[in-house]
């Protein structure tokens, strides 16, 4: 009997006449450089040990192999490379299987397409998700995954990057089988010793024929470049994933090897993918808030939600979609009646979709009760306010959840902008009030802002981030102030689009240049998206406190007193005719923009798409810098996760901060300084920016563990 150590990543045992490979790389199995060599070693052994007649590969804990070691991404590639361990496990002499269960993702599904049989269990996750992070699978994948499941399925599946269980391995030709139980290696023997006494031969998936009919082929590979060319639009890696496609349909194996090396070098070196590695990293640490390594959070197995609008409906919705009662509280029976129609409306949309079933929803609006009464609270374990955004209306809220909630209750605000150390202040628990700032439509947007107030008890700042995982949620930690991360860097660079608007630049430039850096929308449009309204109504709260030497366009407050307020009325920055939802340039809006430059003494001049772009983005950064320095924002990375989930920041640009050092700081200070000298107000530089400039750092200097 031939054996490894077993404290090894990857060791090996002759079961009779198997030889059992397990790769055992806590906590996910990724492919770091001891197990590539680990697993050739592995197959080496079973070539030269005549007594081995097969090759059966699982993975231990929870996973098969979730992927390669991103850690080992932007360092000098160390042997084996994975391109040269899948080629070994498909050269191998003697039949190669692989037991799937947990993931088998990137680096982890290469190995099993190398592999010569496979077989997954229940709740098994399969993908090639390298897309999102700015590659493309660099082992073969693009190569053996066509010709196995042929081109139209491998495209879908390596350009979503998403994840396929079992069945769906099954029916598209990924894996051969499903074992009949969860016991992974049982199955993986069992399939093994049936192979063997069928005398199954060595089945290469190089050799598959999946691609033979080359018309089917070609027709697929010419749709996905365009829907490509049109929905990847600035990204680089997804169109060559279409090339290394074409690749597998028009070249021998080689020679498509060859293709798919350079192409993934080509990705590889790309300050794309550095970035999206940046994100990704990024959503991960952003999850890691001081309070929940120190506290506890209290379980949560019934939620309450105050108000019944777009909002409160849309946070009742995430709450029923993580398996959680939700009541719902409104003023009188008409407006509750409101609220379960805006529930409904979601799901009915989803059914419409096929997303959904008749008998899912349901399922869901059993656990779904409203009331008129506070009373109706007593037993939540959380309660979320979603009312009206006036701090009157919310204090008078919580002083009622402070009467009828149980003790321990976590009572959380929705409020974008409020103070919430003032809403916390006026009840006798203030240690149980946290924000939740959730973003419209709340069912959808993956950003949750967690709002710490002063007097906040740690254990409910746990809770919080702990719901938020239940939601599926990406939650960021935040101060109070106004606007908190997200919103407050938002009154600001949009202030400096709306300076540039009044300076000489259309709203049309602004927002085609702000979409070419990668958003997949332009400010103007986003207002009208959400109703010039809201904007307004904030501008007039904001009022008796604005400095009054701060510059003031008034251009937005003149379309909203038209009552021009975006696409609800079918006109604000831009027209939209006929129910529309794309708009068009508007000539009377000009003429207003006109109009609002010559009473304010302004002399307009033309700017180009990077004049504005390096204003906008100044802004940005400069305003994240301030919150950080305030400690709004822990780190720099917090404002990227923030700004990418909940603002539309483009991921392959890796957020603002990110952006920021990608540009160079003492270049961004120089631009500051100049626009200082025509505003000094408004671009006062950050503090920290200087101090960062002067000490030769960069932000993600500051990225450090919290």
């Amino acid at each position: 009997m031939t054996s490894t150590p077993a404290a090894a990543p990857v060791f090996h045992e002759l079961r009779g006449n198997l030889l059992l490979v397990t790769v055992d790389n806590p906590p996910v199995n990724a492919l770091g450089v001891e197990v590539r060599r680990g697993l050739v070693a592995a197959i080496e052994a079973a070539e030269a040990n005549a007594a081995a007649r097969a090759v059966l590969i699982v993975g231990a804990g929870r996973n098969f192999i979730a992927g390669a070691d991103i850690r080992e991404f932007g360092k000098p590639p160390q042997m084996p490379t994975l391109p040269d361990v899948c080629n070994r496990i498909e050269a191998c002499s003697k039949p190669v299987i692989v037991a799937i269960h947990g993931a088998a993702l990137g680096g982890g599904l290469e190995i099993a397409l190398a592999a010569h049989y496979r077989l997954a269990v229940a709740g098994a996750k399969l993908g090639l998700p390298e897309v999102l992070l700015g590659l493309l699978p660099g082992a073969g994948g693009t190569q053996r995954t066509p010709r196995l499941i042929g081109a139209e399925a491998a495209l879908s599946l390596m350009l979503s990057g998403k994840h396929i269980g079992e069945q769906g391995a099954l029916k598209m030709g990924l894996v051969d089988r499903i074992g009949q139980s969860d016991d992974v290696l049982a199955e993986g023997l069992a399939y093994a010793q049936q192979l063997l006494v069928e005398h199954a031969s060595v089945r290469r998936t190089r050799d598959a024929q999946a691609l033979a009919d080359k018309d089917a082929g070609t027709a697929a590979i010419a749709a996905a470049r365009a829907d490509t060319a049109k929905k990847s639009r600035g990204l680089l890696s997804p169109l060559k994933i279409v090339d290394c496609v074409e690749a597998a349909l028009t070249l021998p194996f080689e020679e498509g090897l060859r293709v798919e090396r350079a192409r993934f070098l080509e990705c590889l070196d790309s300050p794309q993918r550095a970035a999206l590695v940046h994100a990704f990293q990024a959503e991960r640490e952003a999850q890691k808030a001081p309070e929940t390594r120190s506290a506890q959070p209290r379980p949560i197995a019934s939620a309450g939600v105050v108000g019944g609008g777009t909002m409160g409906a849309g946070i009742a919705v995430a709450l029923l979609d993580a398996g959680l009662p939700v009541t719902m509280i409104e003023r009188d029976d008409a407006s509750l009646a409101r609220g379960r129609a805006h529930v409904e409306k979601v799901y009915d949309g989803l059914i419409a979709k096929r997303r959904l079933t008749e008998d899912a929803k349901a399922k869901k609006l059993a656990r779904f009760a409203g009331s008129t009464s506070y009373d109706a609270l007593a037993d939540a374990d959380v309660v979320i306010e979603a009312v009206f955004e006036d701090m009157a209306v919310k204090q008078a809220v919580f002083a009622e959840l402070d009467r009828v909630c149980k003790p321990g209750a976590v009572l959380a605000t929705n409020t974008s902008y409020l103070d919430i150390d003032a809403i916390a202040a006026g009840i006798a628990r203030p240690q149980d009030v946290i924000g939740l700032h959730f973003f419209s439509p709340a069912h959808i947007m993956k950003l949750l802002e967690v709002v710490v107030p002063a007097r906040v008890s740690a254990d409910v700042v746990a809770t919080a981030f702990d719901l938020a995982k239940k939601l599926r949620k990406v939650p960021v930690r935040a101060g109070v102030c106004d606007g908190f991360i997200g919103n407050r860097m938002l009154a600001v660079y949009r202030a400096a689009a709306d300076h540039l608007m009044e300076d000489g630049a259309s709203p049309y430039q602004i927002d085609k240049a702000v979409r070419e850096l990668g958003f997949p929308m332009g400010p103007y449009q986003v207002i009208d998206l959400a109703g010039g309204d809201i904007g307004w109504a904030t501008r007039k709260r904001r009022a008796a406190t604005r400095d009054p030497n701060a510059r003031y366009v008034q251009i937005p407050d003149r379309l909203c007193e038209r009552g021009w307020f975006g696409q609800k009325t079918a006109r604000g920055f831009y027209r939209y005719e006929d129910g529309q939802r794309a708009g068009k340039p508007d000539p009377e809006v000009d003429a207003i923009i006109d109009a609002e430059r010559e009473r304010a003494g302004v002399t307009p001049h033309a700017f180009t798409d990077e004049q504005i772009v390096r204003r906008y983005m100044a802004a940005m950064i400069n305003e994240g810098a301030n919150v950080i320095h305030e400690r709004i924002a822990l780190r720099p990375l917090d404002i990227d996760v923030t700004l990418m989930n909940g603002f539309g920041f483009p991921a392959w640009r890796g957020g603002p901060m990110h952006y920021a050092d990608t540009v160079g700081l003492p270049a961004l200070l120089a631009d500051i300084r100049e626009f200082e000298k025509q505003d000094p107000l408004f671009w006062k530089p950050s503090p920290l920016l200087v101090e960062l400039v002067e000490r030769g750092e960069s932000f993600s200097s500051l990225n450090r563990a919290v």
